[in-house]
């Protein structure tokens, strides 16, 4: 059974919601009716349609440049009831940077030999090594960031979102989370444009990363 986006699901619902009778009819209509359960534990993997992963870095000290990865995959170990178990793990490709108004040749250079140097390192990298949970919903996620053939520490801060086991209309479980954290590229070997020491002309070492995604579980068993 393939996964329908969460959106296509509720709309399909609503449509249902005036040709058919009954039970899923009287949830359509009015969704309070439908009590979700909370989500099951399990693997989950990414639900591209409703994630996103966001670079922002300091330019010229005047403003954040802001770029995104368009094709990464989120795959997922969650017992939502012992957040501090989870295990995650994200691969991207550094040749789908993307960012709006780039001139012509700008994101070439970014995925060339002196930034990311895709045709060397085509893949980069994230892997939790721990998870700490620091209140009801927030974690604190340790891990392992590859990137231009460097391995280094990486910490994210993150938010579960909350979730369900399920919809009449979306077959599987679902979870959301949110997660932020930074990182030095000069860490992993990038250096070209760094400003001089003291200074903010050029393009800042730090590295912002924001990731909004929902994940797709175990599949979903109406009582």
């Amino acid at each position: 059974m393939y996964r329908k986006s969460l959106a296509f699901t509720l709309a399909l619902t609503t449509c249902l919601a005036l040709v058919q009778p009954g039970k899923a009819s009287e949830t359509a209509s009015d969704p309070t009716k439908f009590v979700p359960a909370p989500p099951t534990a399990g693997a989950y993997t990414e639900d591209k349609a409703h994630s996103s992963l966001i670079l922002r870095v300091n330019h010229l000290g005047f403003s954040h440049f802001t770029a995104r990865f368009a094709s990464f995959d989120i795959r997922l170990r969650l017992d939502p009831a012992h957040l501090n178990a989870a295990q995650v793990a994200a691969h991207i490709d550094p040749n789908s940077v993307v960012s709006d108004n780039a001139p012509a040749g700008f994101l070439e250079m970014i995925r060339g030999p002196q930034l990311l140097d895709t045709a060397r390192f085509p893949e980069l990298s994230y892997r939790s090594t721990r998870v700490e949970t620091t209140g009801p919903n927030t974690l604190l996620i340790h891990g392992e960031l590859t990137l231009h053939g460097v391995t280094k520490p990486v910490e994210l801060s993150g938010t579960f979102n909350g979730g369900y086991a399920g919809h009449p209309m979306d077959p599987h479980a679902r979870v959301g989370f949110s997660a932020h954290g930074s990182f030095k590229r000069s860490d992993f070997g990038i250096n070209m444009g760094l400003p001089a020491p003291g200074t903010q002309f050029g393009v800042g070492d730090q590295i912002e990363v924001t990731i909004e995604t929902e994940l797709s579980g175990p599949p979903y068993h109406a009582s």
